[in-house]
């Protein structure tokens, strides 16, 4: 959904413009106040404004400025490694698989592959390598490449958080000089979606320095990196002269200043120095005006509270915070109307998505109760800093202390937050923060392995593992795996309920993902529903 005010519009008119986003009374504020010219259309499918498609694009000279919210991770860009929300939108522009998602259509689409993988016999899969494709320092891309970037996130010596979403992969061996071989160890039916998360990397390379290539990456993508923003807070890219594929770089170069500060962001788009942010806070929308267009995509994008076993391994207690929230105020004026209660592990609107049995909402006195039967009279509530959730903590906090319980509240960076969790620093029992793994792919196997798939999430840092609902999850995944079309979506409901009951970590809300960006000099810009941005297939008319 794009938005942009007409000057002199009404509020009633703006409010029937705007639709759900303005149905939220403090969005509804914010929004009715902005004013400035008539600005693009937004009929266009996508949530993008009127644009001119990849192949209208006038000027593919210019250069695009950006700010995004998340800071670096603790890790660099490596793909085998990287998690976090800047790196692997850095990547999306950078690296390639033999597939890819697109970002805002998230259809899958033959990337450093020729075409897409064709199918042998059920487990038995080729992909042939797109001719004359170099990596981005010149070098010729080869099979020996491909095998080795597989392989080296396969390895259970690597502690890749990909290998959890290549269950269903055996090998993938060089066929001959341009093609591979993808052997399974069962059917799959979504081996073209899946294939995108291994990113294909120079075997040399990273075998020579991979401290230096997990700092400065080469890739085989549209751009190029210059500087990693470690130093610098701005991360720069360069058109790939070397990239002969289907998604080419529309501008020369692009900058991405790190701009976690919310104030700090929106003046930067509202004063021009840059062209398009992430993350635009609610109470600073009011600031947007032309040639600033607003869209905001629902997504999977979710807050979430997760649960330390080791001290409410009793299901009623992690059962009571959840009914101890206030839903409608979160949602409504913590977040101002961009997100929506979960009813589902997914977001209404997702094929797998049906409403649970179990569904949350403010029972204080069920709440209560729980808690006295699990015998918890206090709680350590850690939330991350996130700006974009500023006004939902105190909601959480006080609808915890409503309880009658202790509450020690501690708020930390989201780095610090897992790194004391990790590390087992200190007491925690409930912690709020926010997830999308809709990043790497669409499907609800993937979205759950995620979370409840990795030791780092269920043994690490849930100590969930070995429960009698982690076994359950487990199992009920691995046979999922293995179906298709409606019998697979059903099992993946059946394990919506499971969670649902359990909440070993659960979503509080899904979020709208809310993006400014200037309507003018960007060409072809599309907002997406996932966390960061993406300019795969965007030209800019700014020099």
């Amino acid at each position: 959904m794009a938005i942009n005010t007409p000057a002199g519009s009404s509020r009633r008119d703006f409010l029937r413009l705007t639709g759900t986003l303005g149905a939220a009374a403090g969005l509804v504020a914010g929004l009715a106040a902005c004013g400035g010219g008539q600005g693009p259309s937004a009929s266009r499918s996508g949530g993008a404004s009127s644009a001119p498609t990849e192949q209208e694009v006038t000027s593919k000279d210019g250069v695009i400025t950006a700010g995004i919210s998340y800071e670096l991770g603790t890790n660099g860009y490596d793909p085998m490694t990287t998690s976090a929300a800047l790196t692997v939108a850095a990547n999306w522009h950078t690296l390639e698989g033999l597939t890819e998602l697109h970002p805002a259509t998230r259809e899958v689409y033959a990337a450093l592959g020729a075409e897409l993988p064709a199918m042998v016999d059920d487990t038995t899969y080729e992909v042939a390598l797109r001719e004359g494709a170099m990596f981005s320092d010149g070098t010729a891309v080869t099979t020996e490449d491909v095998v080795f970037s597989f392989e080296r996130v396969l390895d259970p010596a690597n502690k890749s958080l990909y290998s959890q979403f290549l269950t269903f992969l055996d090998k993938v061996e060089a066929k001959d000089g341009t093609t591979v071989t993808i052997k399974l160890k069962h059917a799959f039916s979504l081996v073209a979606e899946r294939l995108s998360v291994v990113k294909i990397v120079p075997k040399a390379k990273v075998e020579a320095d991979a401290k230096a290539f997990d700092l400065m990456p080469v890739g085989t993508g549209p751009y190029t990196m210059t500087d990693n923003g470690a130093a610098t807070q701005k991360v720069v890219f360069e058109r790939n002269d070397k990239y002969n594929g289907p998604r080419p770089a529309l501008a020369k170069s692009m900058t991405w200043q790190i701009l976690p500060d919310d104030t700090t962001r929106t003046n930067a788009i509202t004063s021009s120095a840059v062209q398009a942010i992430d993350a635009v806070p609610a109470a600073n929308l009011s600031t947007m005006k032309a040639p600033v267009t607003v869209a905001a995509e629902q997504g999977f994008g979710l807050l979430f509270a997760m649960f330390n076993h080791t001290r409410m391994s009793d299901v009623k207690a992690r059962q009571a915070v959840m009914h101890a929230l206030d839903y409608a105020k979160i949602c409504e004026t913590g977040m101002a109307g961009l997100a929506t209660p979960a009813t589902c592990f997914v977001q209404e609107g997702h094929p797998a998505y049906k409403k649970v049995s179990t569904v949350y909402s403010l029972n204080a006195e069920k709440a209560k109760s729980l808690l006295s039967e699990a015998g918890i009279t206090s709680l350590n509530l850690l939330c991350t800093d996130h700006g974009w959730f500023s006004s939902v903590r105190p909601i959480i906090r006080e609808n915890l202390e409503a309880l009658g319980i202790t509450v020690a509240y501690t708020e930390k960076k989201s780095s610090e937050a897992y790194s004391f969790i990790d590390s087992g620093e200190g007491d925690w029992d409930v912690l709020i923060a926010p997830g999308d793994p809709s990043v790497f792919g669409n499907d609800a196997d993937l979205l759950m392995r995620w979370w409840y798939g990795a030791d780092l999430w269920t043994e690490t840092r849930m100590h969930w593992k070995g429960a009698e609902g982690y076994t359950a999850v487990q199992s009920a995944l691995d046979e999922a795996v293995k179906l298709e079309g409606d019998a697979q979506i059903a099992k993946w409901q059946e394990i919506f309920e499971t969670l649902a009951t359990e909440v070993p970590l659960y979503p509080i809300f899904h979020r709208k993902s809310p993006t400014a960006y200037n309507s003018e000099t960007l060409q072809n810009f599309k907002p997406i529903k996932l966390t960061g941005l993406s300019f795969v297939g965007t030209g800019s008319t700014a020099s």
